[in-house]
């Protein structure tokens, strides 16, 4: 009976010392992609004239093995209809991030709004537009 006792105390034991070991146990592990150094200020490039279906993607810092180092400019291809966003860096997590460059929808304008934005309220014929529902009333 006593040896029962000394065994169940013992077991209570190592499970409540097991429990706290695991409670003060701290794991630092880093967030991939974050760097805690913060980036140098960008370099000055002087851009290059415009080369036709081209863009230029700017230098930037790039995080090499533990140091950052410099990527000079660029010529990227031109894609229709894109707008290039270059790669930038990012404070977040308490780290820096490198954000990717990509390639955006770029905005259509309407010629038609433009076309009659241009003329301000003239026709092509230098006579005025009649406000939209007056001309079914005989006003124009």
């Amino acid at each position: 009976m006593r040896l029962r006792a000394f065994l169940l105390a013992a077991v209570a034991v190592l499970a409540t010392g097991g429990a706290a070991a695991q409670v003060s146990v701290n794991i630092n592990v880093p967030v991939p992609g974050l760097i805690t150094v913060a980036p140098p200020p960008p370099r000055y490039e002087v851009m290059p004239a415009p080369r036709a279906g081209y863009v230029w993607a700017p230098g930037h810092w790039q995080w090499n093995q533990g140091a950052y180092a410099w990527r000079g400019g660029y010529w990227e291809r031109a894609r229709p209809d894109y707008a290039y966003a270059p790669g930038r860096w990012v404070q977040a997590d308490g780290g820096w991030r490198w954000a990717e460059p990509n390639w955006r929808r770029a905005e259509r304008h309407d010629d038609r709004y433009e076309h009659r934005d241009h003329h301000q309220g003239h026709d092509d014929h230098g006579g005025q537009h009649c406000p939209p529902g007056q001309a079914k009333k005989g006003r124009c």
